[in-house]
């Protein structure tokens, strides 16, 4: 299938039942009854046992499941997106994900009309397909910075839960937007930024609502996310806001001849401003890979976060807004009606002429899978939270499953987002099981998985610079070729604890685009690198990531 055609199976106009009459094989989440039945018989006995000082050697977490989701989809209730509701669903459960949050762009229309409106579509879509979890979010504009995904469990207050945090915290609303080194109002912003996560803690700390994330959206888009202000964020409720996207959406924007000569994957085409951190440098503005620099370099931002022995998430998701090659395009709005008005978009106009786009459909691309016990929303909130996240593009795999363990332990021992309790100077196995990619994505490719790296960076606990941005003991420990592998294989990785606390994250890809990463071949000997403007074709140069996996390190006896 070439880049023009958008395949039959993606048309989010094709209804379900249509997509089975044409033999595509959705991931629906009964129809893997082998792996989930298994893992869900778990039942809710099966919680994670983390290391902690009062606890032994070892640890040990619960067998997993994984759902595939997308936190990061846009709709008629945003004001400048395009679809329905429902082609957006029906597009995700096309493409296989189990899980999916409609995040719509805040402003006074969405938090006077739109979101009550969007909520009852969600309500009666629950009903109707109750495989499909579909939660409702906002995407906030955070005061002095850039934006967030805030999403709650369902309940009785969720939507209420919403609105009003966008009418007291969303920095676009009040005009806290700014956040320069020589804006006033730079202090007073960031202050209100953790003010609104702290208020999210305490609604779920009361039991208004079961539970709400936050996640940061592509961070470094226009480098106005400092470092300060996302461990500030963490700070505040790392319950709460647990991690960032580590690569953004609008994965098709540099697909040869659509956008221009000097487009970026994801939209990273913007040079620093008055608005921007000054501590970045010019290189931070580009996708790696697809990836925002923040992940992708290896001791980099994201590690430096990670050194603190804390855990902060990535993800990865469409961001859709107008799909690449859709022949979709806004509908006209009738006379005198606005979005402030209606709360809504009218909806799309069929043309069968394709139209200007950067996205893709939810799970046609970008995908976070979660490690869950059971099938739910809270299920797959708590596996968000406790980090057993991994992240693939192009569907460069058809699992991954990472475990660390002592060498002297029998048990399944950690996954990622968990920790390991070791002695000092004692061996440890990191098992990495991989099933590669048994069949052809939507681009028409059988993706194959050509290397493995192991990344290890030293834990040194908080650290005194909050504006830090390098982890300068954080590098590729190993790499593992796995060119022409197939099927489902386990690689046994041997380490050995020293003297301080650490932790491991992994990556891969298909190898065919990569470099000297940024911060040098000592760390980074084949990493990620930025491709040509205006040529960038996500489908060449496809990556996964993973959460860490920390180790504590106690002192031999």
């Amino acid at each position: 299938m070439t880049e023009q055609q958008l395949p039959t199976w993606a048309d989010p106009s094709v209804s379900p039942a249509d997509l089975d009459a044409q033999g595509v094989s959705r991931r629906g989440l009964l129809r893997r009854a082998g792996l989930f039945g298994a893992a869900f018989a778990l039942g809710s006995s099966a919680t994670p046992a983390l290391a902690s000082p009062g606890r032994g050697l070892g640890g040990e977490d619960p067998r997993l499941a994984h759902l595939v989701g997308d936190h990061h989809v846009h709709s008629v209730y945003s004001h400048d997106a395009k679809y329905t509701f429902s082609q957006q669903a029906r597009a995700a459960a096309a493409y296989g994900l189990d899980w999916m949050v409609f995040n719509e762009h805040a402003n006074f229309g969405h938090a006077r009309r739109g979101a009550a409106l969007e909520h009852q579509e969600i309500l009666k879509a629950r009903a109707e397909n109750p495989r499909q979890l579909i939660f409702q979010g906002l995407e906030w504009y955070i005061p002095a910075a850039e934006h967030g995904t805030v999403f709650a469990a369902p309940g009785r207050h969720e939507v209420d839960l919403l609105t009003r945090f966008e009418l007291a915290y969303d920095g676009k609303l009040l005009g806290y937007d700014k956040g320069g080194a020589a804006d006033a109002d730079t202090a007073r912003n960031e202050a209100h930024a953790v003010e609104a996560i702290r208020w999210l803690a305490e609604q779920r700390r009361t039991g208004y609502v079961d539970d709400v994330l936050v996640l940061a959206n592509h961070p470094l888009r226009l480098g106005i996310d400092s470092p300060h202000e996302m461990r500030g964020w963490r700070d505040a409720a790392p319950e709460v806001m647990i991690g960032m996207e580590g690569a953004p959406g609008a994965q098709g924007a540099a697909l040869p001849g659509r956008r221009g000569a000097t487009s970026i994957r994801g939209e990273y085409e913007n040079k620093p401003s008055a608005q921007s951190w000054a501590g970045y440098p010019a290189d931070a503005y580009v996708t790696y890979g697809g990836f925002d620099w923040a992940t992708a370099t290896v001791g980099g931002l994201w590690d430096s976060m990670l050194a603190e022995g804390r855990l902060f998430t990535i993800t990865s998701n469409s961001d859709n807004h107008r799909t690449v090659f859709d022949t979709w395009k806004n509908g006209d709005w009738p006379a005198g009606q606005s979005f402030d008005d209606t709360g809504r978009l009218p909806d799309p106009v069929q043309t069968d002429t394709p139209q200007p786009g950067s996205d893709f459909w939810p799970g046609a691309f970008s995908r976070t899978h979660v490690g869950v016990t059971r099938y739910g929303y809270r299920a797959v909130m708590a596996g968000l939270r406790a980090g057993r996240v991994w992240v693939d593009h192009g569907h460069l795999l058809d699992g991954f499953e990472v475990r660390l363990k002592r060498d002297c332990d029998q048990g399944r021992g950690v996954t990622l987002g968990g920790r390991l309790r070791v002695r000092e100077g004692e061996r440890i196995a990191l098992y990495v099981t991989v099933t590669t990619a048994s069949r052809a994505n939507p681009q028409g490719i059988v993706p194959q998985l050509a290397h493995l790296d192991v990344i290890r960076g030293a834990v040194r606990g908080p650290v005194a610079d909050r504006d830090t941005w390098q982890a300068p003991d954080t590098r590729v420990v190993h790499t593992a070729d796995v060119s022409g592998r197939t099927g489902t294989y386990t690689l046994r990785i041997p380490l050995t604890a020293g003297e301080e606390s650490f932790y491991v994250r992994l990556r891969g890809s298909d190898g065919n685009r990569h470099g000297t990463g940024y911060l040098g071949a000592a760390v980074d000997p084949h990493g990620p690198v930025p491709h040509e403007p205006g040529d960038g074709d996500p489908w060449a140069d496809t990556w996964c990531y993973s959460n860490p996996v920390f180790v504590d390190v106690v002192a031999a006896r």
